[in-house]
This record gives C-alpha cells, structure tokens and sequence, in this order.
C-alpha cells in the first residue's frame, strides 16, 4: 500500500475534507444572502431613481433639453448597480463576520 493511500484515509484528512465542505456551503450561502440583498436593493433604487428623473425631464426645460433617453437610462442604471454592489458587498461581509465566530459543528467523522 503507498503512503499516499494511507495518508488520504486518516482520519485528520476526513475532518479537514469534511470542514472544506461546510466553509465551501457557508461560502455559498454567505453569497446567495449578498446577491438576494444586492437585488432588492437594485430594485429600489431604480424606482427611487427614476421617479425624480423621468418627472424632472417633463418638468424642467433644462432636462427636457439635455437628458435624452439615453442618459436617463444611464442616471437609472447607475443607481442601481451601485446600489446592488453596496448592499452584496456589505450583507456578504455582515454574514461572513457573524459566521467566523461560530465553531464548526460535526466535524467528527
């Protein structure tokens, strides 16, 4: 038998495998929190954006001149991914430094 057979079924190799595996799910999830967050922020801020500008171009004869579709469309958009960016970069932080003080359970083999 080689040694890299043995030392693949020791038991410290399960327990460090089987501890990849929960990081690797609480990695996950610490993302998918960030990326459902990021969404429902990048949907208000589009509607919070495109009121005033939409209402501001029928309105003011300065935007009526200057902001064609496009740079509402830019106005709205940049809003949104800022927003989304923000909020998934600060809920998968919050999530990972509330998970980093939890000890791993089950890690018996």
């Amino acid at each position: 038998m080689s040694k890299a057979n043995v030392s693949a079924n020791s038991p410290l190799e399960r327990t460090s495998l089987a501890s990849l595996d929960q990081k690797l799910a609480m990695a996950k999830r610490c993302s998918h929190e960030g990326v459902i967050a990021g969404a429902k922020a990048a949907v208000l801020a589009s509607v919070a954006s495109a009121i005033p500008t939409l209402a501001s171009v029928r309105m003011l004869p300065w935007a009526r001149a200057n902001l064609n579709h496009t740079a509402q469309a830019l106005i709205i958009s940049t809003a949104a991914g800022a927003a989304y960016f923000i909020v998934a970069d600060k809920t998968v932080l919050k999530t990972a430094r509330k998970n980093s003080f939890k000890q791993p359970s089950n890690l018996e083999a």
